[in-house]
């Protein structure tokens, strides 16, 4: 048995483990589901020089789509560019699967979510410290679904 201390990796070293990780777990969590249906999701706002503005990312697997990361810069708060992003990120993800969730910190965009119809499931309290992380979660009606009324 190799017992070599842990080394720990600087910012430049780190993305590599990162993906070989996500990598090894979607094989493992693959295998044991059934479910091989794993894709990366990700969409992009430039504005006329071709900077990014707005930018989300995520990944669908198994029924439901995660939203991992959605920016707009701050300049452009306000203009729409974030409900642009995830209506793109939801109609995707519409095909693929019955959900999306994602998370937000309490000093981020928690408000952004509640008036998109997104339902706060659980808040993670001190996280980060003084603050909160909110898991948020929308559910996909499927024409086919009877609505109960």
């Amino acid at each position: 048995m190799n017992t070599d201390p842990v080394a720990l990796l600087d910012k430049s070293q780190c993305h590599g483990p990162e993906l070989f990780l996500a990598d090894r777990i979607y094989e493992f969590n693959s295998q044991t589901t059934g479910y091989f249906d794993g894709r990366l999701l990700a969409g992009s706002i430039r504005n006329d020089a071709g900077e990014n503005i707005a930018d989300f990312s995520g990944h669908t697997w198994g029924g439901y789509c995660e939203i991992s990361h959605l920016w707009v810069i701050e300049t452009m708060w306000g203009q729409g560019l974030g409900r642009r992003l995830l209506e793109a990120a939801e109609g995707e993800a519409l095909r693929r699967c019955e959900q999306v969730v994602l998370s937000t910190d309490s000093f981020q965009a928690p408000e952004f979510y509640k008036r998109l119809a997104y339902q706060e499931v659980f808040a993670i309290e001190g996280r980060p410290r003084g603050h909160s992380n909110i898991i948020y979660i929308k559910q996909f009606r499927r024409e086919h679904e009877p609505s109960g009324t």
